[in-house]
Formats: structure tokens, sequence, C-alpha cells
């Protein structure tokens, strides 16, 4: 609803600067009250940015605005390996029912059901206010990682909501990064090992798509050999 009245408020505003310096009074553009006409380009390229930005948010394609950075979960959380995020990928998209990006206040009432840690009505809320940076009372991916990053550095209570949600989702959250680090050095240390594990991590990745691929292609040759044998 909010890009849709940011969206006509920009409509507005570029037909306002297109339009003649004095309309005539029967095609005078109508201003809603409270709402200045604006001066210069810059309300225009502002809002625009506004709208872009919430639109990506909203995709699950950026961070809240309060970063303005495009979101990656590999480098962002490097403190998990790749298969602890497509595991955590996989649970999002399983409770997000709705297929908008999102876990809003009911698939997740429906996600602690399922895991057998029901939430009272404020305890879901407490649990969404905790990791909803930008308070739109829903968790889009990134929201929803924070859960098992605050988790693995020991950052929830023993008896929150949220701590029982990473404990049942039944995805190990033990970290080798340099959450748990005691020092400088020791830190980067591990840093270094979580970087070499996700190289080694992505190339075991490839060699199982090469090998599928091989395994298609020796398919493929038996089957065009049995048709073969039949013509």
């Amino acid at each position: 609803m909010a890009e849709n009245e940011l969206a006509k408020k920009l409509q507005r505003r570029l037909v306002l600067e297109e339009a003649p310096a004095a309309p005539p009074e029967d095609g005078e553009v109508p201003v809603p009250n409270g709402e200045e006409k604006p001066t210069t380009a810059s309300a225009d390229s502002e809002l625009c940015a506004k709208l872009n930005r919430r639109n990506d948010i909203n995709e699950g394609n950026a961070v809240p605005s309060n970063r303005g950075q495009i979101f990656n979960p590999y480098t962002e959380f490097k403190e998990f390996s790749r298969k602890q995020i497509k595991d955590m990928e996989s649970m999002f998209r399983q409770y997000d029912t709705g297929r908008d990006n999102f876990i809003d206040m009911m698939e997740m009432k429906l996600m602690m059901e399922k895991l057998g840690a029901p939430q009272t009505h404020l305890g879901l809320k407490n649990m969404m206010k905790e990791v909803d940076e930008d308070i739109d009372g829903k968790l889009n991916f990134r929201e929803f990682l924070l859960i098992f990053r605050k988790a693995a550095a020991g950052e929830l209570e023993e008896d929150s909501g949220l701590m029982s949600l990473a404990k049942l989702s039944e995805i190990d959250v033990s970290t080798e990064g340099v959450m748990g680090a005691k020092n400088f050095f020791e830190a980067k240390v591990q840093a270094l090992s979580v970087a070499s594990k996700f190289e080694e991590e992505i190339r075991a990745e490839q060699d199982e798509r090469k090998r599928e691929e091989e395994k298609k292609k020796n398919r493929r040759a038996a089957f065009k050999e049995l048709k073969s044998a039949f013509n």
C-alpha cells in the first residue's frame, strides 16, 4: 500500500513539474491538502530513490534503507557456511506461505506452532520486534537470518521465542567464524579458515554439477545407441 501511495505522489509531482507556470483554472492539477508543490527536481529524485529502495527491500534484494547496501547473505553472514544459509533459506521459503518473500505475524504464529513452541500474541510481537529492523511488521530473509546470528552469538535469552525457533529448526547454528574469537589474531585466523571453507563448498557444488552433467550426457549417449540398434 505504501509503495502505491509513493508511486502516485511521484506521478503527481512529475505532472506538476511539467505543467505550465500559470495553467488555466479548469485545467489546473489539484494539490492534496498538506502537500507542497516541489520547487526542484531533487524532490522527485528523492521520491524515486525511496520508492526503488522500498521495492528492493520488499523483493528481498536489498537490506533496510538505513544500511543502503545490496544484500548478499554469503558475504554479510560469513559466520555461517553456504549449507547453513541454504538450510535457513529453505526453512524461510517453507513458512513463507504467502510466497511474498516475507514472514508476517500469522505465518510466524503457524511456524512456531508447527515447531512445537506456540507463542502468545505478545510473544510473537516481541519476537518480531527483536529482528524487524525496518519496522514493517514482517521479516524478510535478511531479518530471518539475524535470528540465527543472534542465537549463534549467544545474544538471545534462553527462554525467548527466537531461541526456541533457532533450537527447534534443526539447523546447526554452531559457528567457526569470528563471533567467538577471543582476540584479533584468533579472529583473523578463523576468518581465513571460513573463507577457505567457503571456497571448498563452492568447488564441491561445481564438481557435483559436473558429475550430474556427465551422467546426463552418458544417459543420452546410451539412449541414442539403443535407438540406433532398433533402426
